[in-house]
């Protein structure tokens, strides 16, 4: 019986080890800012920060996971770096359909907390692995220009 730490609370989940985080945070934790997108961690629509790290959830056994912060969209806000992507979110007005946002926003501020200030080609990088359907890849790569920049 996996026991997790989620946004600064201890959970005890009581699900198989190989149960994917994802489903864990949202069908047992009640947690549903998470997003499902494709199951095989190439749309970046779950992400979550494990340790301070963006990881993909949705293929995550719980299993992996003790002892480990986890970080979801819900709680991310009260962090520096994102209050900062969130502030600029709103600012550069990102969001279209919104359902891939709460994953750009974890790997957005994953990566301000790595590298303050971003070049273009580094932002591309660490977001590749972020699908939005709505193309708002400008928006989100001046979105994370611009938190840079925040004192």
């Amino acid at each position: 019986m996996p026991s997790l730490r989620i946004n600064g609370q201890t959970y005890q989940t009581g699900v198989p080890d190989d149960m994917p985080l994802l489903w864990v945070l949202r069908d047992v934790v009640g947690l549903t800012g998470t997003k499902f997108g494709c199951g095989i961690a190439q749309c970046g629509a779950c992400t979550v920060h494990v340790d301070g790290r963006a990881l993909r959830s949705c293929v995550l056994p719980v299993a992996n996971l003790a002892g480990k912060e986890i970080t979801t969209i819900e709680a991310v806000g009260k962090t520096p770096n994102g209050q900062k992507i969130q502030q600029a979110w709103l600012e550069i007005d990102v969001v279209q359909c919104g359902y891939c946002q709460s994953g750009q926003i974890m790997s957005a501020a994953a990566l301000l907390a790595a590298n303050p200030k971003p070049t273009d080609a580094e932002i591309d990088a660490a977001m590749s692995g972020n699908i939005c359907r709505c193309g708002t890849y400008p928006r989100i790569r001046a979105a994370i220009r611009q938190a840079g920049t925040y004192a």
